[in-house]
């Protein structure tokens, strides 16, 4: 059930920093860090995706935990945004938001697969 709501919440999150990327590279400043958050915001989604096709508890919990750290890259780099007037407060918080309920999404579903590995 998590990792339904985590393939939901990731890929709309994907869409959302695609549409951002998008919008800040055709109306805004052209900044060459755009890449980056494009890269990790996406990556989460691909690799909660890739997830529920590892071929192993040990695989799983592996691409949870890279999801994982894309989520704390993803949240460095809209903090650096927000803090260089590239986004606005309330783009930030929107994305931030939905970031961080990923996160904790990720974090308990980590936590659960550990303990069901080790029993």
């Amino acid at each position: 059930m998590k990792e339904n709501i985590l393939i939901d919440l990731s890929k709309q999150f994907a869409v959302d920093m695609v549409n951002l990327c998008t919008d800040i590279k055709e109306n805004r400043k052209s900044n060459i860090l755009l890449n980056q958050m494009l890269r990790s915001g996406t990556s989460i989604g691909a690799n909660i995706h890739e997830a529920n096709y590892a071929s192993s508890k040990a695989d799983f919990i592996n691409k949870f935990q890279i999801a994982l750290k894309e989520c704390y890259e993803t949240d460095y780099w809209l903090g650096l945004f927000k803090a260089t007037y590239i986004i606005t407060a309330n783009e930030y918080e929107e994305l931030y938001s939905k970031c961080s309920k990923i996160r904790k999404l990720l974090i308990s579903s980590i936590t659960t697969a550990k303990e069901n590995l080790n029993a």
